[in-house]
């Protein structure tokens, strides 16, 4: 099910948004951010299970998540799902179909959810106005490549346990910096999505949460998760915490 466009849209300003400062350059002017805000429409809302997009589709415009919990993923050669993100406020979303004008991966969302849809044409146009917009976004998809390679690279020299702990550093980071609590979140993807992430087998991650629990690192009730000693985490992961922590996408 994609998302019904005719759902009636808020008329919340970006000078009111709380996530204006990921999505837009701090030096905007109020005239310009005036004119951003004709090209965004806002409250495009995606019910739980439901795609955003999917991929095949052609490329017209890219989402910024506000409120709720994405994840994309692919295919393999034998129709298994391989998910590659999890994306939460704040975050981009439709970067990759850029280069080919069409949508590499699925985009569904884990719970009920809003972005903010922004029509890539008009944003090229606009950019040319205001060059700090367009220097911004470039930023943010050279930010997502750089780190989605770090992680990647990282990940694969990990144990399944450290794997786990680095995911869990991850969005205990990405929570605060959306001035939630770092300790205590929700975790709206399955165990099986998170293997599917980490290249874990169900087994290995649900084996992995039981020992980090019985150790007293972790504390889980249903969906819920609280980290009880971050910087004993921290220290678990080593070197790889520095990236981890700067990575805006997952």
């Amino acid at each position: 099910m994609l998302q019904n466009p005719n759902l009636p849209s808020s008329k919340t300003s970006c000078f009111s948004c709380s996530l204006r400062e990921f999505c837009l350059p701090a030096e905007l002017e109020e005239d310009e951010i005036n004119a951003i805000n004709f090209l965004i429409n806002r409250s495009c809302k995606t019910r739980r299970g439901g795609y955003l997009y999917r991929a095949g589709m052609d490329f017209q415009s890219l989402y910024i998540v506000r409120s709720g919990f994405f994840k994309t993923y692919v295919l393999d050669e034998d129709g298994r799902e391989q998910v590659t993100g999890f994306h939460m406020p704040g975050e981009m979303l439709g970067l990759e179909a850029i280069s080919t004008n069409v949508h590499t991966c699925h985009t569904v969302a884990l719970e009920d959810s809003e972005t903010c849809e922004i029509h890539f044409a008009r944003l090229e146009e606009i950019g040319r106005i205001i060059p700090s917009l367009m220097h911004h976004f470039h930023k943010i998809m050279s930010g997502k490549i750089v780190h989605n390679h770090e992680i990647i690279a990282l990940l694969g020299g990990m144990k399944a346990r450290e794997r786990l702990i680095a995911l869990l550093l991850n969005l205990s980071d990405r929570f605060a910096k959306l001035g939630h609590s770092s300790s205590n979140f929700n975790l709206c993807m399955t165990r099986k999505e998170i293997g599917s992430y980490l290249g874990l087998k169900l087994e290995t991650v649900s084996r992995a949460f039981s020992k980090l629990q019985k150790d007293g690192l972790i504390k889980i009730n249903s969906k819920s998760v609280q980290l009880n000693n971050i910087s004993w985490l921290k220290q678990r992961s080593g070197r790889y915490c520095q990236v981890i922590e700067g990575a805006e996408f997952l």
